[in-house]
């Protein structure tokens, strides 16, 4: 058991790790304003959107599964109820997140100065409305939505518990994305003017992404029932499956590149593109437990409690290097 136990949490980390660098690599391969170089040519777009198409595969959706299928592991170990639950979810992830918001409501200060609507942004620090984004949507920096999005995500986890022991319900994460798809599509052209917009965008996001909390919760039952026997030997079909599977993906995901780098915009219509981003992280942390019994490096343990870090903090350099 000792030989096998390191391999077993390592690939956890690698996958935590994996998902704070994939962040970074969405900036590295987009301008400041967040587009694919739409004043560049498209020769010039074609090496970072081949390199955004492969750093780009975890996406915050994977932060997602890991948090899931992290605390349905730990209520395995250490039952408890709900309120207890929460609670302690709430002790681990709203200080950090009352913190940067604090911290990004007054950095982004700077970068108003730099860039001369100071005055609007220092109008933002005493409305209301705009408190409310920063604190329900986590809309005060880029990627600060992750926090109030898990956090209502696992308001949902009674129901996730359901899958642990019923696998097939993994298979929901398909209807929650055909939901998002969808009701995103009737949320913008029905709102689109309206400031409820946002708010209701969550609202889908999150309840949508309980497919997510299902998959999740599937992986921690089979995780649970078999995870000794994935560490010892390698399942060849299921792996070869999941491979498959990700290549497949992988190809629709080079297919919306394309798309963009010959038009210099996102191809936020791009059906298969759509499947192949969102599903991209649930084959990926499949693929990486039926890999559980690999000889993982150990420094992947060492650097993965630094990716929530990564993921805070790099707004900060990202605002400097534009600055």
């Amino acid at each position: 058991m000792q030989d096998t136990k390191p391999s077993r949490h390592t690939w956890i980390d690698g996958l935590r790790l994996c998902a704070g660098v994939s962040m970074v690599g969405l900036h590295a391969t987009s301008n400041s304003a967040g587009l694919p170089f739409p004043e560049a040519t498209a020769a010039e777009r074609i090496a970072p959107m081949l390199l955004r198409a492969v750093l780009y595969m975890a996406r915050t959706e994977l932060f997602l599964l890991i948090s899931v299928f992290l605390l349905l592991l730990s209520l395995d170990r250490r039952p408890r109820g709900y309120r207890a639950t929460m609670a302690q979810q709430a002790r681990r992830l709203l200080p950090p997140f009352v913190f940067w918001t604090l911290f990004y409501a007054l950095y982004n200060l700077l970068k108003a100065s730099a860039f001369n609507y100071h005055p609007q942004a220092l109008a933002q620090l005493t409305d209301p409305v705009a408190w409310a984004g920063f604190l329900v949507l986590g809309d005060v920096k880029y990627h600060m939505h992750f926090i109030p999005t898990l956090m209502g995500l696992l308001l949902l986890y009674p129901l996730f518990l359901t899958a642990v022991t019923r696998p097939w319900m993994g298979l929901l994460v398909v209807f929650g994305l055909l939901a998002k798809w969808h009701l995103d599509a009737w949320a913008y052209s029905t709102l689109w003017d309206s400031p409820s917009l946002p708010y209701v965008l969550r609202a889908i996001k999150i309840l949508s992404y309980s497919g997510y909390g299902f998959a999740a919760a599937a992986l921690a039952g089979l995780w649970l029932r078999h995870g000794s026997k994935l560490a010892k030997q390698t399942l060849w079909p299921l792996l070869t499956i999941c491979i498959v599977f990700a290549l497949v993906l992988l190809g629709l995901k080079l297919q919306a590149m394309v798309i963009v780098i010959q038009t210099g915009a996102w191809a936020y219509g791009n059906e298969p593109g759509y499947w192949a981003d969102f599903l991209m992280p649930l084959v990926l942390m499949s693929l990486t437990m039926l890999l559980c019994g690999r000889n993982w490096p150990e420094k992947l343990s060492v650097w993965a409690p630094y990716s929530f870090g990564i993921y805070l903090c790099h707004p900060t350099f990202l605002d400097l290097a534009e600055i």
